[in-house]
């Protein structure tokens, strides 16, 4: 049997190179950008809001009430004035503390103790799941239209009439999920639905945020919800009083 040398199989005719590229380039996927015009037109819409949005909260202070919640049942809440810094995020001011007296002076004991570590430990981990929020809240409109080019944006099913439904993956953290709901005759985000995790995707976080527009101003979020799965732990951030400075 004839035994063909390797220097003779490398070897192909330029023909044959050709019609090899021109099939890959048939079969390679193609960037979503190229292939759907609507959803490109739909990005750059939401972008362009979400930029002028953040552009013109930073002209304005409110207020937020945090709450902390376990299986139902309040565990603490405080109260903040809030406005943006120059970096563009929020900057939050503590105000009105609600003190809650035991009324019999300085606790001792045991049980005390035990109960101030489990207070510290759900105390940290609302501000963990807190801060995840406002990582995804605080996103720069840039990173749509990168997470778009990277194909990772999808129009989602169809909503109420004049409403647009983007779903992005790979937001903040590999795996995650986030649904924007535009309204555009608002020309504003309606609300923001996030799948996401602390360290570990076991630990999940659900996130749910609702938009409203101020008589003459922005667009904000006037209820934002976060739910720490795995602990049962809710921290919900309301929204009001907002004041232009």
């Amino acid at each position: 049997m004839k035994r063909t040398s390797p220097a003779t199989w490398i070897q192909q005719p330029a023909g044959a190179l050709a019609l090899s590229a021109a099939v890959f380039l048939v079969l390679a996927p193609r960037p979503a950008a190229a292939q759907n015009p609507q959803m490109q037109e739909r990005v750059a819409e939401i972008k362009r809001s979400m930029a002028q949005n953040k552009q013109a909260l930073s002209q304005f202070t409110w207020q937020e009430q945090q709450t902390i919640s376990i299986k139902g049942e309040v565990k603490k809440q405080k109260y903040f004035q809030v406005q943006m810094g120059p970096d563009g995020k929020p900057q939050k001011q503590e105000i009105d503390p609600q003190e809650q007296s035991s009324g019999g002076g300085r606790q001792h004991g045991l049980r005390h103790r035990i109960k101030e570590e489990k207070t510290e430990e759900y105390e940290d981990y609302a501000k963990q799941i807190a801060g995840l929020a406002q990582e995804y809240m605080q996103q720069e409109p840039g990173r749509l239209q990168q997470l778009y080019e990277q194909g990772n944006v999808a129009l989602g099913s169809a909503g109420a009439p004049g409403e647009v439904r983007i779903v992005i993956q790979n937001y903040v953290k590999q795996g995650d999920s986030v649904t924007i709901i535009y309204g555009q005759p608002q020309h504003a985000v309606q609300s923001i639905q996030i799948a996401s995790y602390l360290s570990d995707p076991s630990d999940a976080v659900k996130i749910n945020a609702q938009f409203a527009q101020l008589p003459t101003g922005p667009n904000h979020v006037y209820d934002l919800i976060v739910n720490g799965v795995s602990k049962q732990l809710t921290v919900e951030m309301q929204n009001s009083n907002y004041q232009h400075m």
